[in-house]
């Protein structure tokens, strides 16, 4: 299937989402703790996909869909944000983001957000 970046300061949101997503059929190239970490793999990866936090530390999430969409302007990303944040989502969204999820996770809605994005 695809190959995905995930992008998250929490190992246990990264876990589940590898857990999900591997199970569906997807390889996981890579993870990151923060956006600095996020653009430096996606230049060397080059995934299909990043699943990438807004919140995190020393970069976050926006931050780095700038910084990766003007050098790859068709990088497929999707934010994945906690209830409530939904001024940031669309901040996301304008900056780049195709889509989002929203945590906790949601198996069916990352899967058909993934589907909507790669299709």
């Amino acid at each position: 299937m695809a190959r995905i970046l995930l992008v998250d300061d929490a190992k246990f949101m990264r876990a589940t989402l590898t857990n999900m997503l591997t199970k569906a059929g997807h390889d996981i190239v890579g993870e990151g703790m923060n956006g600095i970490e996020a653009v430096e793999m996606y230049h060397r990866l080059k995934p299909d996909l990043a699943i990438m936090d807004i919140t995190m530390p020393q970069m976050n999430g926006i931050d780095a869909v700038k910084a990766i969409r003007s050098e790859f302007p068709q990088a497929k990303i999707i934010m994945c944000s906690a209830m409530g944040q939904q001024r940031m989502i669309v901040e996301a969204i304008k900056s780049g983001a195709k889509d989002f999820i929203v945590k906790p996770f949601v198996e069916s809605a990352v899967l058909d957000a993934i589907n909507r994005i790669l299709s």
